[in-house]
């Protein structure tokens, strides 16, 4: 019985001359080349979209270098599968044969799973080459970046997807009209090299063997919407998310969500967003929204996709339905300005404290009441900016949610200054 094989896994290279691409890192003077040739690999983290070839370089890198290979999966593997790795990393080792594990989605790990590689990093019993959609200053830990270095990997020109094109074409033993035919199927593969021969294997699958752009036309309205997760598109609809949220419509923040995670968006980027909208959208309209949000992101590190992105989606329900404030967003910008022009002036005497003899003498803290030996625990009167500014008020609570009880609470002790 004969298994199928995807077209992308059978054109898959194996010899880095045959790699497309990259070239900014693999000619023979730049880090990853010029690393193969003198037979000095380091551990690296391999940043950039989809159908770039971050796992046939490793693949291919670990060949050249005669090395013993080990993939793990962040979405699919845990510790379990690392022990059984460092197990035979140990045995190849004992033989003078060194191990490359590539983590796939290593963004997706947390943090005491990331900091599981670091002893092995650093004992040389493995050499890491870890793959991320995701900016590793975000997701990867710091200890274990600075093990590692981070290439960054561009997504393929239309050259490129072009050689790609013709060596699947002529797997496939098809052909395409020179009517525009192979522009639009590179137009819609985004620069994925994955999506390009999928597209072409479709092509072969349903159509005879030369394509007009109709075919391809036909082919390409069956296709999947496409997330491109640093371009244009992702930010349109995350935005629209954003808005949607901001604007107290929940059934439009679950479209977008939706819209988001079918197309291959990693939740986390709709959690992070979440906080921030907590902060800048919510702030002390409803304080809940905040702890909620991070909750939200604590169920998908523990339970994963189907049951965390369900919490995301509660969190994201309860955002849009919650009072809106950007209140604290304004004030605290205005404190960082005011900062900014004032950075000289002296603490007040009054404010500054006083650990030692030499400062009591100094008057450090002098003139200071203790909040919580005034009436209502509240120093009527007491300054807390510096005399050169006088008091400021940047903080105006809306009348919307908690911050109508805020607002009332700060006009009494205001109006007390």
């Amino acid at each position: 019985m004969s298994t199928y094989k995807p077209l992308a896994e059978i054109l898959r290279p194996v010899e880095l001359i045959d790699f497309v691409g990259q070239q900014h890192l693999l000619d023979i003077d730049k880090p990853i080349g010029k690393a193969i040739k003198d037979n000095q690999l380091h551990s690296m983290i391999l940043w950039g979209p989809s159908g770039v070839g971050k796992t046939t370089l490793a693949r291919i890198i670990c060949r050249q270098m005669g090395a013993h290979f080990e993939q793990m999966s962040a979405v699919l593997d845990g510790v379990k599968e690392l022990r059984n790795i460092i197990k035979h990393a140990e045995l190849y080792r004992q033989n003078d044969r060194s191990t490359i594990l590539f983590v796939d989605e290593i963004h997706r790990f947390n943090k005491s799973q990331q900091d599981g590689f670091l002893p092995h990093i650093e004992s040389g019993l493995l050499t890491l080459i870890g793959a991320t959609t995701e900016n590793p200053s975000f997701e990867i830990n710091s200890s274990l970046l600075s093990r590692t270095r981070v290439y960054v990997l561009k997504k393929l020109n239309n050259e490129e997807l072009e050689t790609i094109a013709h060596r699947a074409m002529k797997d496939q033993q098809i052909s395409l009209e020179g009517d525009g035919s192979l522009d639009l199927v590179i137009e819609n593969s985004n620069g994925d090299a994955r999506r390009l021969i999928n597209i072409i294997e479709q092509l072969a699958n349903t159509s005879g063997k030369t394509l007009s752009k109709a075919d391809v036309t036909k082919t390409l309205q069956k296709k999947l919407s496409s997330f491109d997760k640093g371009g244009d598109i992702f930010y349109q609809q995350l935005s629209a998310f954003h808005k949607s949220v901001r604007g107290s419509s929940p059934d439009g923040a679950l479209y977008w969500m939706a819209r988001m995670i079918v197309s291959g968006c990693d939740p986390k980027v709709i959690a992070r967003r979440l906080l921030a909208i907590a902060s800048e959208d919510i702030g002390n309209a409803d304080p809940r929204a905040l702890q909620i949000c991070i909750n939200a992101w604590d169920v998908y590190e523990r339970l994963g996709d189907k049951e965390g992105n369900r919490a995301i989606a509660q969190a994201a329900v309860f955002c849009a339905c919650a009072p809106k404030s950007n209140s604290i967003y304004k004030a605290f910008n205005s404190a960082i300005e005011a900062a900014k022009e004032s950075n000289d002036i002296e603490v007040p005497i009054h404010l500054r404290n006083a650990p030692t003899k030499l400062l009591e003498e100094l008057d450090h803290g002098k003139g200071y009441r203790y909040a919580h030996d005034e009436p209502g625990a509240i120093s009527k009167g007491q300054t807390y900016f510096p005399d050169e500014m006088g008091e400021k008020i940047y903080y105006e609570p809306s009348d919307r949610g908690l911050e109508i009880k805020i607002k009332e609470k700060l006009d009494q002790l205001r109006s007390g200054l």
